[in-house]
């Protein structure tokens, strides 16, 4: 198949197709004799693969290190678990920090009149310099 198939049978644009492959991330297609990437059954296995793992949030780097373990039959689960368990742990630090973002601003927004003066306890948290 080409680029194009490739990309609406994956859920990958055909640009970030060429991208991960500029990145080594994943192997270039193949060529045509005219010069059009083609791939294969196996290919689009790899590419399906890359955008679940992009969906839980894995970055490119993790992704990489997990293409790796996928494709080494002789891996140990512990390695695969160790990213896994990394990116939880990432995970939870974003959303912890996502919670007292979320929670200061409820408290400036509750805290502000929301009427025509110019008084806002939003504005003077942001001025404040620490």
């Amino acid at each position: 198949m080409n680029i194009g198939q490739a990309a609406k049978a994956s859920g990958i644009s055909a640009k970030m197709i060429r991208y991960y492959e500029s990145i080594a991330l994943i192997p270039p297609g193949r060529r045509s004799d005219a010069g059009y990437r083609i791939y294969s059954d196996a290919d689009l296995h790899t590419l399906r693969f890359v955008r679940r793992a992009r969906s839980l949030g894995f970055s490119l780097g993790q992704i990489g290190d997990l293409l790796s373990l996928w494709q080494n039959k002789a891996r140990a689960s512990a390695d695969v678990k160790a990213i896994a368990m990394d990116h939880v742990a990432d995970l939870d630090r974003r959303i912890a920090e996502l919670t007292d973002m979320r929670d200061t601003l409820h408290t400036l927004a509750s805290c502000c009149q929301g009427n025509d003066r110019p008084d806002c306890p939003i504005l003077h948290s942001l001025g404040d310099v620490v």
